[in-house]
C-alpha cells in the first residue's frame, strides 16, 4: 500500500528566514541515508514537508530503520497520495485505507483534516465530521474517541491529498552539518561514542582522534576503536578517524613526571593533539566524554586543569550524565556490547596508585617544564605518522 513516506521535523520548524538551509541539509542527509537501501528514491520539499516516494520497488522495513538514523527527523509517516475525484471518492479511499491498515476494526479514531489548499469545498472540520461519519458507517465495530483515540488519521489536503495514521519516532535533532565541526577524542570505553552521537544529534559534523600506544595496547584495542566508529558513523556520516601512537610520549611522561600526576599531564598532552589536528581539519571545537567526578582526572580540578592547554572550546555532552544513563545510551545506539569488549586503550595501561584529584595548574605547569624540548621532538612525529582511517 505505501509507497511514500511523510517526514516531520520539529526545532527546524521554529527556524527564521533560514529554515530552508535546514531543509535543504535534511533532504541530503536523507538522500544520502537511502543510498545504502534497495530501490531507488526520489526525496523532496514542498509547503513545509519532506516526502520520500519511491520510484522503484523497495523493502519497508529497510527504509525505516535506515531514516531512523537521520537526525533532524521526528516522525516517519507512511502515507498515502490519491488524486482529488471529489469527496465520496476520497470517503471511499479512506475506508479501504483503514480497513487494510486495521484488520482489527475494534479501535477507536479520531480523523485530523488540515486544509492547505484553500479552494477545497470543505473546511477541516467538515472533513473531519463527514469523514468520521463515513468511517463509522462503512466499519460499525469502529468508535470516535478524539481524547485518547488508537487511531489518528491525518487527511492533508493539497495540490494531491495524502492519507496517514501512524508516525514512527525518528531521533530528532538537527541535521548533520548544520552546526558546524569538532574533533572528537575517542577511545574504546563508553563515554566517548556517546558523547560523539549527542554532539552529531545538534548537527554537528565530527572528525575523530584515537591515541594509540603498541605494544601495551594490541591491534585488537585499536579496532574496537575503528569498530565504535564505523558504528557512530550510521548517525554521524563518515568518521575519519586519526590515530596517533601514543607510546613514546607517554613513556618519556612516565619518567620525568611525579606518578600521581601521569594521567593529568598525558591527558593535557592528548588535548594539544587533538586541537592540533582540530584546526588543521577546521573544527571548531573539542568533544570528550567526560563526566564531573567519575574519575580522577575529571575532577572540577582535573577538567580545569585540562581545558587551561586548549584554545578552542571543550564540549562536554555527558558532564552531569550518571554513568548508568550513559550506558542507557550506548545501549540504545548499539555501541555498548563493542564498548565493553576486554581490550584496553592507553588511558588504562600507566595508572598511578593514587592519582591527584585536585591537580594545581601551576604546579602541573612547573613539571611540564621536565619534559624539556624533547617532548616536542616527540608530538611532532606522532602527528607526521598519523594514521587516517575513514569509518563509515
Amino acid at each position: 500500500m505505501f509507497t511514500a513516506f511523510l517526514i516531520k521535523y520539529a526545532e527546524i520548524g521554529i527556524k527564521g528566514k533560514n529554515r530552508y538551509l535546514f531543509e535543504d541539509a535534511l533532504v541530503s542527509q536523507i538522500s544520502h541515508a537511502l543510498k545504502k537501501c534497495e530501490g531507488k528514491f526520489l526525496v523532496r520539499k514542498t509547503q513545509g514537508r519532506i516526502f520520500v516516494d519511491a520510484q522503484t520497488e523497495f523493502d519497508f522495513d529497510e527504509v525505516v530503520e535506515h531514516l531512523k538514523l537521520v537526525f533532524g527527523i521526528s516522525g516517519i509517516c507512511p502515507v498515502v497520495y490519491v488524486e482529488d475525484e471529489g469527496f465520496e471518492k476520497l470517503c471511499e479511499t479512506v475506508v479501504d485505507y483503514m480497513k487494510e491498515v486495521y484488520p482489527d476494526p475494534n479501535k477507536t479514531f479520531k480523523v485530523q483534516a488540515r486544509r492547505a489548499r484553500k479552494n477545497y469545498p470543505k473546511d477541516s472540520m467538515e472533513i473531519n465530521m463527514d469523514m468520521g461519519e463515513a468511517i463509522l458507517n462503512a466499519i460499525p465495530e469502529m468508535k470516535v474517541d478524539v481524547h485518547n483515540p488508537d487511531i489518528t488519521l491525518n487527511i492533508e489536503v493539497r495540490e494531491m491529498i495524502y492519507i496517514y495514521s501512524e508516525i514512527i519516532p525518528g531521533p530528532g535533532g538537527m541535521p548533520v552539518g548544520t552546526g558546524g565541526k569538532a574533533m572528537l577524542l575517542l577511545s574504546g570505553g563508553i563515554d566517548s561514542p556517546v558523547a560523539g552521537y549527542m554532539i552529531s544529534k545538534r548537527g554537528v559534523k565530527i572528525d575523530a582522534v584515537y591515541f594509540h600506544a603498541p605494544p601495551y595496547t594490541s591491534e585488537r584495542a585499536k579496532q574496537k576503536v575503528v569498530d565504535l566508529a564505523k558504528i557512530v558513523s550510521k548517525y554521524t556520516g563518515p568518521i575519519r578517524l586519526h590515530v596517533i601512537n601514543f607510546t613514546d610520549i607517554q613513556l618519556y611522561i612516565h619518567e620525568k613526571c611525579p606518578h600521581e600526576e601521569l594521567t593529568i599531564i598525558m591527558r593535557r598532552y592528548m588535548m594539544r593533539i587533538a586541537e592540533h589536528l582540530a584546526k588543521e581539519s577546521d573544527c571548531q571545537g573539542l568533544i570528550t566524554g567526560e563526566s564531573i567526578g567519575q574519575v580522577a582526572s575529571q575532577t572540577m580540578a582535573s577538567l580545569i586543569s585540562t581545558n587551561e592547554v586548549c584554545e578552542l572550546p571543550v564540549y562536554r555532552p555527558l558532564i552531569a550524565f550518571d554513568k548508568q544513563d550513559i550506558v542507557d545510551i550506548s545501549e540504545k545506539i548499539g555501541t555498548y556490547e563493542t564498548s565493553i569488549l576486554p581490550f584496553e586503550d592507553c588511558c588504562t595501561i600507566f595508572v598511578a596508585k593514587h592519582p591527584v584529584t585536585k591537580p594545581n595548574v601551576n604546579i602541573i605547569r612547573r613539571h611540564e617544564h621536565n619534559l624539556d624540548e624533547k617532548i616536542d621532538e616527540l608530538v611532532k612525529i606522532a602527528l607526521e605518522t598519523d594514521e587516517i582511517i575513514i569509518a563509515e
